[in-house]
């Protein structure tokens, strides 16, 4: 499993509760220009349609060597493949629950390309701080640790 990209803030932004793999329905040329690692998911978020899933402002660039009539909307909604058994208790959970469904990280599963995504709920700043704190006490053990000789 080669990881493509990931949405780094989303780990910080929310409290991750279920993770579910799913299938994203891409054109060729953004295929290529993912291979080539021109994608960004920092501010991307998933919602439900229907009875589908889709993908919001994950951004795409053009691939350079595409023709005139590929897609020039780099940021538009991509749909996301999941069971319908998967899609209900999702829809359930956010329905109900007040979670959030969240893209964490774009990846090649043998030759296909496939987004986790996860059922989160937000961080209040208290949380944050206390992140950011732990962090920080990590990276001083870890600095502690490396000039001690150990």
């Amino acid at each position: 499993m080669k990881i493509i990209a990931t949405n780094k803030t989303a780990t910080f932004e929310y409290f991750i509760k279920e993770k579910y793999e799913a299938g994203i329905v891409l054109e060729g040329n953004e295929i290529k220009s993912i291979r080539s690692g021109n994608v960004n998911m920092n501010d991307s978020f998933c919602f439900l349609r229907g009875n589908d899933v889709r993908v919001k402002n994950m951004h795409v660039a053009l691939y350079d060597k595409s023709d005139a009539f590929s897609t020039k909307d780099t940021r538009r909604d991509r749909k996301l493949l999941l069971h319908k058994r998967e899609i209900a208790k999702i829809a359930g959970k956010i329905n109900r629950q007040g979670y959030t469904l969240v893209p964490l990280k774009l990846y090649f599963k043998d030759s296909l390309i496939k987004m986790e995504i996860a059922l989160c709920r937000g961080k209040h700043t208290y949380d944050k701080k206390q992140t950011i704190a732990e962090r920080d006490m990590k990276r001083a053990v870890d600095r502690d640790i490396k000039n001690a000789g150990f």
